[in-house]
């Protein structure tokens, strides 16, 4: 007679492994951080339409695709940290291209409006996700010093 099997996803080496990760998105920073990555990533989407460039279609579209990008990115570590964490590096990613990209895309669309406002929600992205990048770092560092 076969025994039940058990899934992989509740095999106990599989929760340990992910409880540091878990426990480092239930810290009140992590989800203040995360909340803003949500919010920053939100107001990226929109702010073609906020500031008043949507005349400037490849930006537009630019910032409306990355602005969607972040919020998800950020919705992933707010829901499933555990799972998630090995794409924090690119939160930061995300935020320098925000920044160099009014210079990046094609045509004209380095007007002071998109420029001050990419540079502006780019460094707020570039630290964000730094700062994600960091609670997985620091509990991945903890476990191994607790592996030893």
């Amino acid at each position: 007679m076969a025994s039940p099997t058990q899934r992989m996803e509740t095999h106990p080496d599989i929760v340990a492994m992910r409880m540091p990760y878990e426990r480092a998105a239930e810290s009140r920073v992590a989800q203040i951080t995360e909340g803003l990555a949500l919010l920053a990533g939100v107001y990226l989407a929109i702010s073609p339409w906020v500031v008043g460039f949507t005349a400037l279609t490849t930006i537009t579209v630019n910032n409306l695709v990355t602005g969607i990008a972040v919020a998800l990115l950020a919705l992933g570590f707010a829901s499933a940290f555990g799972r998630t964490h090995g794409l924090t590096w690119v939160l930061p990613l995300v935020g320098i291209w925000t920044i160099i990209s009014p210079w990046v895309v094609s045509g004209e669309v380095n007007t002071v409006a998109v420029v001050t406002n990419n540079v502006i929600i780019g460094a707020v992205i570039l630290l964000l996700g730094l700062a994600t990048m960091a609670f997985g770092m620091r509990r991945e560092g903890a476990r191994r010093a607790a592996e030893r």
